[in-house]
């Protein structure tokens, strides 16, 4: 039995259709409200949330992997949850920063659950994904609303990732014991900026989406009134303010893995197009 924990989410929620799709071994789907929660027929549904690591113990039961994604809840209690229930392999998603930006807050608290899961006893697999295309939803009222997007580093090209290539890695992961005790830093196929990004949306959808490039100051102004001046800090460094060699590297990691090549950024839009508007 494989257990995926964020099943609702962008990762989690194309696992469980590959898995499905696949035919990789019976799995399980964990939703904090299975009522308002949809799974590809053959996934079985169980209710339950990483906050709290008390309310998986049904989750857990008969689980030998799981697939388990960072800093969602108190990672040391779930992965002490996990062993206990018997577990024999997880696969963590944590983050690229660990190598890039090992200095920042949200990287050290990703680097701590790495050792927490690497000192379990339990076999691992890490997956170290880049910036994701999905964060281009940050822009999608504005575009919506036929608004300028206003956009901090707008020139500075990033390996963003498709978050359903990060599920297939992990898909693989799950199913093949030769991915255990490796870390996997995972980017998409190409470098591609946030203005390049706009003109890919506004391309799919057909119609202009202007963006007017931003200096740091007002875009952490913007980011910290929902994010916190830490967090805000930390992601203008990573998006542009402070890249260097390792973030810009484009890998062959997921198409190495995959067997298949990396899904681009077009390819994201084109499948999240009515988000946009």
């Amino acid at each position: 039995m494989i257990l995926v924990t964020g099943a609702t989410g962008n990762i989690g929620s194309a696992l469980v259709r590959e898995l499905q799709e696949s035919g990789g071994g019976p799995s399980r789907a964990l939703t904090r409200d299975i009522s308002r929660a949809e799974f590809p027929a053959g996934t079985e549904a169980v209710e339950g949330d990483l906050a709290r690591p008390d309310s998986m113990k049904a989750a857990l039961e008969g689980v030998r992997s799981l697939f388990l994604l960072s800093r969602i809840g108190p990672d040391a209690e779930i992965v002490r949850a996990a062993r206990s229930a018997g577990v024999e392999h997880v696969v963590l998603v944590s983050s690229i920063t660990v190598r890039t930006h090992p200095h920042l807050g949200p990287a050290e608290e990703n680097l701590t659950v790495e050792r927490l899961l690497k000192d379990s006893g339990m076999a691992w697999t890490i997956l170290r994904p880049t910036q994701f295309a999905s964060n281009a939803l940050w822009w999608a009222a504005a575009i919506r609303e036929r608004e300028t997007v206003r956009v901090p580093y707008a020139d500075v090209g990033l390996p963003t990732i498709h978050p359903a290539d990060i599920a297939s890695v992990a898909r693989t992961a799950l199913t093949d014991h030769g991915h255990r005790g490796h870390t996997y830093a995972l980017t998409g196929p190409e470098r591609i900026t946030a203005r390049q990004q706009m003109e890919t949306i506004a391309t799919v959808l057909g119609r202009d989406v202007p963006l007017v490039g931003i200096g740091r100051a007002e875009a952490h102004r913007t980011m910290a009134a929902f994010l916190g001046d830490e967090a805000a800090d930390a992601v203008l460094d990573v998006t542009g303010g402070d890249v260097n060699d390792e973030l810009l590297a484009v890998r062959d990691t997921v198409p190495r893995i995959i067997g298949a090549p990396a899904r681009t950024f077009r390819q994201w839009v084109t499948e999240n197009a009515a988000a946009f508007g």
